[in-house]
């Protein structure tokens, strides 16, 4: 059985049992702030199983693609080691929201595993909650206990503990007790030796879990207190490789066509064999696991970056390079070439790669060509800080800088070192590395309460396309307390003209005013588990009476003619650059917007005026605002309007429109494009391989970027005694600088080829060394060429000059090369010692090194001491 035959199995069997077949989320989580990745099927579905949304679909199932390498959820390290963790995966699941609970989901996952893929039941085995007496004192899963022995044998159910057979969302929020299904695919001669029971959760690669049933029937608050939810629900989730594994009869996910495909094609591209070697086997299987993660991720619209989740993908990535460079033998860029393979292999069920498929392609292999140049350079300091070592173990310090600064890989380091007969000092290193992570998570570390409920199955509406003011109740607040940023309170209303940050939109701003004139600012809006969550520095005093909450009207409308202009800017880039582009990206603030989007060059200086041009040509057109509320998806499509990659769509949508721009979007607009007045780009650049991004303005703004710009024009003609053409008189100053320059340059080599004479007469012969110290009027340039034109006549040469600039002193010593080689002169040595005079320090090469330092009255003591190492 293919992979695409299971998956589309599982599919059509829920969908014979009344579930409504949904896509899959995104990969990056961009509504959630607990979540930089989708780690498990049920993220999209929080708000139903939190209570905050009604399902329109009590039963739902999928493939989920998702991703755990941060957080709780963290197998990075482990890929690749063994045959079943990965960083990217698809969790197969159904779920029941307040509609069937344990028998159901119990008797249908036996179902499909024996009656429809034919798995041999007696290669099954499964767990139950066995009840726990700490605080919770939960007691055993008696109800699913009985379920599964009226299916199968006694011997066969075996209790679990809490860690293994209890699942919690988070640290609050739903929870509930499991039932997990593994599997035996050991042979017979292994099975008789020792049971599967055994092995059950003992991490063995071929007895594993298959299947989790996780049945959702409290809520954990705060405090850490279990309260019952007032719905039951059922959340499933089941990884699709290892059934394929399974289904397809081998013993490992790697051996399924999932992988093979992959695989092979790493085989041609390496020249290395898969199943030969070990070392080689784990860096094969960390190639073809890591590119998946990287390129749904990119296909979803997250670009590899130094920040967040970025910089996730980025070290995923980068473990799949370093793994390449370092046990497949490779120092160019390999890795891209696997995303066509990719999209062949997995393109049908998730047609984004497919779709994405050059922009992924370019990315990876910029990303590649860039980390192999960082491998490059961090070999060249490795190898510096190794002849700079006094002994043979190398100080876990350093080593952390090499991997903090410039990223050299820890893991790398240690087998470099090992080759060369060298020791890292792993507790130095260990001990870096956690004091830095302590300073991070100190800095973000947050608490907060539990919500405060004053409306009960109170719903929230959004207000804020129609009107900025309205008379709002409290539903719901906590208290959120952070040492970055003091405490704040979380408030939850009833309705709220504020618009939540979302679709690259910020937050709105502005108060609320109590009955009695007390004003409380909101100072942000985001959501969270699809509420509208507004952040305030205080709480009201009466909090149960009615509050008037007021947008603020002048930062609402700025962003929404930023906004707009985004929309029409998306349009003018497709007309005047081609259909290839596609938005990756954009950021609307109040002051500026920021657009991100495929192309493959930098625009030139008429293309970026063709589209300023474009836009504020459709703001003098005067378009007005045309919205369609709540219209069914297709229909929208239909229609003709934008959908972005990355972004997770209902069964209904908004659409936006501005003449022929037409796109799905939830954020604010003005009324008519006459209101942005004006579109003005500021910059244009590079992101990523094939990404640019445009950073441009509109009304208030571009007024404020004139008036400055007439106010310097004005200050220039000024300093210029008024010249009528300002451009003409700036290009005669140029003309005149220039000749000046050569004339100064001129007077300086005069100058130094006097002063050199005068130098060489000076010179002293001591022990056979000619020899001379002294202050002179040069900078450093100069004073290096001048030493290095005297140390070309002799062979025996040990100068040392010294100068003072800008309150600065500098001293610069020259040795000729054979004095260095026969009497073991350091230059470097000698000005790092003669620096402390002048409060400083340097270095350099043995024959010519420079030292800089504060106290220029200290140079006299350098230029005296000096003499020291040759007398």
């Amino acid at each position: 059985m293919t992979s695409q035959e299971v998956r589309a199995q599982f599919l059509d069997f829920f969908k014979g049992k009344k579930h409504k077949i949904v896509p899959s989320a995104p990969i990056v989580m961009k509504d959630d702030p607990t979540l930089m990745f989708t780690n498990a099927g049920m993220n999209q579905f929080k708000e139903f199983f939190l209570g905050n949304s009604i399902s329109k679909s009590k039963r739902i199932s999928d493939t989920q693609k998702c991703l755990r390498v941060s957080g709780k959820h963290n197998d990075l390290e482990e890929v690749g080691k063994d045959t079943y963790h990965h960083t990217m995966f698809e969790m197969l699941g159904n779920w029941s929201f307040g509609d069937y609970f344990k028998k159901e989901a119990i008797q249908w996952a036996w179902e499909l595993l024996t009656d429809v893929y034919k798995i041999d039941k007696d290669s099954l085995y499964v767990s139950v909650f066995e009840g726990s007496d700490d605080a919770d004192s939960l007691k055993m899963d008696k109800e699913a206990f009985d379920l599964w022995k009226a299916i199968v044998p006694e011997d066969r159910i075996i209790m679990g503990n809490k860690k293994d057979n209890f699942w919690e969302m988070g640290d609050q929020g739903p929870c509930g007790p499991c039932s997990e299904i593994h599997v035996d695919i050991r042979s017979k001669e292994e099975k008789a030796k020792v049971t599967g029971a055994s092995l059950v959760n003992q991490d063995h690669p071929q007895v594993v879990e298959i299947w989790n049933l996780v049945f959702m029937q409290y809520n954990r608050k705060a405090n850490g207190q279990l309260e019952n939810l007032p719905e039951k629900h059922v959340d499933t989730g089941m990884g699709f490789e290892r059934l394929c594994m399974v289904l397809q009869g081998v013993k490992s996910n790697y051996d399924t066509d999932v992988f093979t495909p992959l695989i092979r094609e790493i085989e041609t591209i390496t020249g290395r064999k898969y199943g030969k070697d070990e070392e080689t086997d784990i860096a094969i299987r960390v190639v073809s696991d890591h590119i998946r993660a990287v390129a749904f991720s990119i296909a979803d619209g997250q670009l590899p970056s130094n920040t967040g989740a970025g910089y996730v993908i980025r070290r995923i990535l980068r473990r799949g390079i370093r793994y390449g460079f370092t046990f497949l033998g490779t120092n160019k860029p390999f890795i891209y070439r696997l995303v066509k393979v990719l999209g062949e292999t997995m393109g049908k069920a998730f047609p984004e790669l497919r779709e994405q498929y050059q922009l992924i392609e370019n990315v990876v292999k910029e990303e590649e060509n860039s980390f192999l140049s960082t491998l490059e350079q961090g070999l060249v300091l490795l190898d510096s800080v190794i002849k700079s070592s006094k002994n043979k173990t190398i100080d876990g310090q350093k080593a952390f800088e090499l991997y903090d600064t410039f990223g050299f890989p820890i893991d790398l380091t240690s087998l470099i070192l090992e080759e060369k007969g060298y020791k890292l000092d792993v507790e130095g290193f260990e001990k870096a590395l956690k004091a830095q992570k302590d300073r991070s998570r100190a800095a973000s570390e947050v608490s907060k309460e539990d919500w405060v409920v004053l409306l009960e199955d109170a719903e929230q509406e959004f207000i804020g396309y129609d009107t900025l003011e309205a008379n709002v109740k409290l539903v719901k607040y906590r208290k959120v307390t952070s040492k970055k940023g003091g405490d704040q309170y979380h408030l939850v209303f009833n309705l709220t003209p504020f618009y939540a940050e979302g679709g690259g939109q910020v937050g709105d701003k502005g108060y609320l005013e109590t009955t009695n004139g007390d004003v409380i600012y909101i100072i942000d809006t985001k959501k969270e588990n699809n509420e509208i969550v507004h952040f305030s520095e205080n709480l009201p005093k009466d909090v149960s009476g009615i509050l008037k909450a007021t947008v603020d009207k002048k930062q609402r409308w700025r962003t929404a003619s930023n906004h707009t202009a985004t929309h029409l800017l998306h349009q003018a880039l497709r007309e005047i650059l081609g259909t290839h582009v596609e938005q990756k990206g954009s950021a609307v603030h109040s002051k500026y917007l920021r657009f991100d989007f495929s192309h493959f060059s930098k625009l030139s200086v008429e293309e970026l005026r063709d589209v300023e041009n474009f836009v504020n040509a459709r703001i003098e057109g005067q378009l007005p605002f045309e919205e369609s509320r709540n219209i069914p998806i297709k229909e929208a499509m239909d229609q003709g309007a934008m959908a972005l990659f990355g972004e997770k769509y209902g069964d209904t949508v908004r659409t936006v429109r501005f003449g022929q721009s037409i796109e799905l979007c939830g954020g604010t607009h003005v009324k008519n494009t006459a209101d942005i007045w004006h579109f003005k780009i500021v910059s244009e650049g590079a992101v990523a391989a094939g990404i640019r991004r445009i950073e441009a303005i509109t009304s208030d703004a571009v007024k404020e970027f004139y008036f400055k710009n007439n106010r310097m024009l004005f200050e220039i003609k000024d300093l210029l005694n008024n010249a009528q053409d300002p451009v003409k008189a700036v290009v005669g100053l140029q003309e005149e600088n220039s000749t000046l320059k050569k004339q100064v340059e001129q007077l300086l080599k005069d100058k130094a080829k006097g002063l050199k004479n005068e130098l060489i007469s000076e010179l002293n012969e001591i022990n056979g060394v000619q020899f001379l110290s002294k202050k002179v009027d040069l900078d450093a340039g100069g004073i290096k060429d001048l030493a290095f034109e005297i140390g070309g006549q002799y062979s025996n040469l040990f100068l040392l000059l010294a100068a003072e600039k800008d309150g600065k002193a500098l001293l610069s010593c020259y040795i000729s090369k054979e004095l260095v080689s026969e009497k073991g002169l350091n230059a470097g040595t000698i000005v790092r010692e003669l620096g402390k005079h002048i409060q400083g320090g340097g270095g350099g090469q043995p024959f010519f090194a420079t030292a800089g330092g504060k106290n220029p009255s200290g140079i006299q003591e350098a230029l005296d001491k000096v003499k020291e190492y040759i007398s």
